[in-house]
């Protein structure tokens, strides 16, 4: 999603759910004009708040990201979460789900076209797995 790589999703692999969130500190001021939002991931931040109507400056932090409301660095973060435990850690409160993220099998689209036929194998054998399907050749 950050990326944009052109690449295909052939697969969701059903394993390291998660979502990518919007959060800030409780009672964090909506009507702020021009709030901060620290994140890994500004290209889908900056989407993500475009598609909202609102204007935001997207600060691109790696590390501890959680750690930007709390030293006054930004008002809230993007970032990934889980079961939502270091947002509470770090007295954060979830703002708004931007999307939900799982494992993905990705494929180059070269590759595809010249290995068509044994990537589709391979992924068949995978869905089985993810499906609980498993065969015995």
């Amino acid at each position: 999603m950050e990326e944009q790589r052109d690449v295909y999703e052939v697969l969701d692999l059903n394993i390291s759910a998660c979502y990518l969130a919007v959060a800030g500190l409780p009672g964090e001021r909506r009507e702020q004009v021009a709030p901060k939002v620290a994140t890994k991931y500004p290209n889908v931040a900056t989407q993500y708040f475009k598609e909202q109507g609102e204007q935001v400056e997207v600060i691109t932090l790696n590390g501890s990201i959680e750690l930007a409301p709390l030293i006054g660095l930004a008002d809230r973060i993007v970032d990934i979460v889980s079961t939502g435990q270091t947002l509470k850690e770090n007295g954060l409160v979830e703002l708004e789900t931007i999307e939900a993220v799982t494992s993905r099998l990705i494929v180059n689209p070269v590759s595809y076209r010249m290995k068509d036929q044994r990537i589709d194998e391979i992924v068949e054998r995978l869905s089985q797995i993810v499906e609980g399907e498993t065969r015995e050749n």
